[in-house]
């Protein structure tokens, strides 16, 4: 089984996005990417716009490989509004009749409308299925974040490869996991291998350091439990001192980022838009004193938030 990580906050944007292949079936799961419209009061960095045009390249790629297409929810760091990732794919997605309110309602009639005449679209909630040596499993709604969360629930996907006896779990939004609900449904899973948005320690002062801590503790003893290898991003890697305030996990030697895991060096650059925007605004001295003006590609819109 291939596990390709796409797009994530270690590769430079908000995203989960993932391309597995198993048995000559190519799977994308959650195709968004997008960048967080202010962060420490600042907008996105140039090097976050190359990143995400750089992400949405790779998606678009991949997305031509897939016969599957998988959306655990509905913020926009985890889909694509557009028909055309979509077209012509068999498309499992979150049921939008359960535990999705609001925003995320609106986003879900949308897309299924758009899809209609282009994909087989079907709610994936609790779906189970087998295909040419391989199996899918998808849980039933999970909290996104702690218990009770007003952001509503995402799905965890489990791919089974049969012949080699790994299972890939992909767990987005559970943040940890936090809830102990989600880390019960995890560690029954037995992955081999987990993707996993870590607590979102960048939110602590909303969340209190226990959450956070409770997170940890939760996905250490899936570790414990099941001997899995994990990739924790996301959520965890929007901390500017994300390194720092995981070293439980990183000690573990069995934990790492989606960069790491692909053998690249992290390159988190939500988490440090403040220094990049401290170095541009110093513009470097021209020959013969003065200042040079330093051109930027204008942009207009980002999307992010807490998604």
């Amino acid at each position: 089984m291939k596990v390709l990580p796409l797009a994530a906050e270690s590769l430079g944007v908000r995203s989960m996005a993932t391309y597995v292949e198993l048995g000559g079936t190519g799977l994308l799961i959650d195709p968004g990417a997008t960048l967080a419209p202010a962060r420490f009061g600042l907008p996105p960095a140039e090097e976050e716009w190359e990143a995400l045009r750089r992400a949405n390249d790779r998606i678009s790629a991949w997305a031509t490989r897939a016969a599957l297409v998988f959306v655990s929810h509905y913020h926009e760091d985890h889909f694509r509004s557009d028909p055309a990732t979509y077209a012509g794919r068999r498309v499992l997605v979150k049921d939008p009749r359960r535990r999705v309110s609001g925003l995320q309602a609106r986003r879900a009639g949308a897309l299924w409308k758009a899809l209609a005449p282009v994909a087989r679209v079907e709610s994936a909630d609790g779906l189970t299925g087998r295909r040419e040596g391989f199996e899918l499993r998808v849980s039933p709604p999970l909290p996104h974040g702690p218990d009770g969360t007003a952001l509503g629930a995402v799905l965890v996907l489990t791919v089974v490869d049969e012949d080699a006896r790994e299972r890939f779990v992909f767990a987005s939004d559970v943040q940890g996991p936090i809830s102990p609900v989600a880390a019960a449904y995890l560690a029954r899973e037995r992955p081999t291998l987990l993707y996993v948005s870590g607590p979102p320690s960048y939110i602590e002062r909303e969340l209190g350091a226990a959450a956070i801590e409770r997170g940890v503790d939760n996905l250490l003893r899936i570790v414990d439990a099941t001997g899995c290898r994990v990739i924790l991003d996301h959520h965890a890697l929007r901390d500017a001192r994300w390194e720092a305030r995981f070293e439980r996990l990183w000690a573990t030697g069995r934990v790492v980022t989606a960069a790491r895991h692909l053998g690249l060096a992290d390159a988190a650059l939500e988490s440090r838009r403040d220094r990049a925007w401290a170095a541009t605004r110093k513009p470097p001295v021209k020959a013969g004193g003065g200042r040079a003006m330093i051109a930027r590609t204008p942009r207009t819109f980002a999307k992010g938030g807490h998604s």
